[in-house]
């Protein structure tokens, strides 16, 4: 009976130290989640039950230890964070503070990825190389970027801040700031230079394909309206 009274205060010690830790040095992570997901209800949800902030918590760990030059354990811890998440960071990515990833589940962050503060990333995201290149062969992320669900950002290009990048977007030239990419290859348009906030209206996104799309319909039906006056 001692010993199961001593396991389940100790239980209790390391869950609460766990909490204080979370609070402290995710504070920016668990409050950009509150502003960005209405379903975020409280602080105690988004601390257990979100896989997103789960995994930069492997993340910080393995990454520290990847700055020390600590071999094997920071890509074990990662391991785990991506078998515990769904979500795959390497120890070796930057990544700034405010980070939310949504559902999470299929994210992918590469080696040399450089992700800026307040970006927001859906399910299904890749930060990825294009090839077996050395160096730095991932991509560079600016501040306050909407990365849509299943896109992939490919080698060493730029996001300019204030971006988004379109649901199923294929990325992989440098991208300006205050701009939307769409399509594969992703294209660019701008946004009126707004900044884009994280709690995106995705219904709403300028798709340049269908603009020129559009813009053919109309010049059709101009001129079919023109031949029939002349006939």
């Amino acid at each position: 009976m001692r010993i199961l009274f001593f396991l389940t205060g100790l239980g209790i010690l390391c869950g609460s130290v766990w909490i204080v830790v979370m609070l402290h040095f995710f504070r920016y992570e668990i409050r950009s989640t509150r502003e960005r997901d209405p379903a975020a209800t409280s602080v105690g949800e988004v601390l257990l039950t979100y896989s997103g902030l789960h995994a930069l918590f492997f993340y910080r760990l393995a990454h520290r230890l990847w700055r020390w030059k600590i071999p094997f354990f920071p890509r074990w811890i990662s391991q785990l964070g991506r078998a515990c998440t769904g979500i795959e960071i390497h120890p070796g990515a930057a990544i700034g503070r405010g980070l939310f990833i949504d559902h999470g589940m299929g994210v992918v962050i590469g080696e040399t990825a450089v992700v800026g503060e307040n970006v927001t990333l859906y399910q299904g995201v890749t930060l990825g190389g294009t090839g077996k290149e050395k160096g730095k062969r991932h991509p560079n992320i600016g501040d306050n970027v909407v990365v849509g669900a299943g896109a992939k950002i490919l080698g060493n290009i730029t996001v300019g801040e204030n971006s988004y990048v379109g649901a199923n977007a294929v990325v992989i030239k440098d991208v300006p700031p205050n701009s939307t990419v769409v399509g594969v290859p992703g294209r660019v348009t701008k946004q009126d230079g707004k900044r884009i906030e994280g709690m995106l209206d995705h219904v709403h996104v300028l798709d340049p394909v269908m603009q020129s799309i559009e813009q053919l319909q109309k010049r059709i039906a101009e001129l079919e309206q023109q031949r029939r006056k002349e006939s």
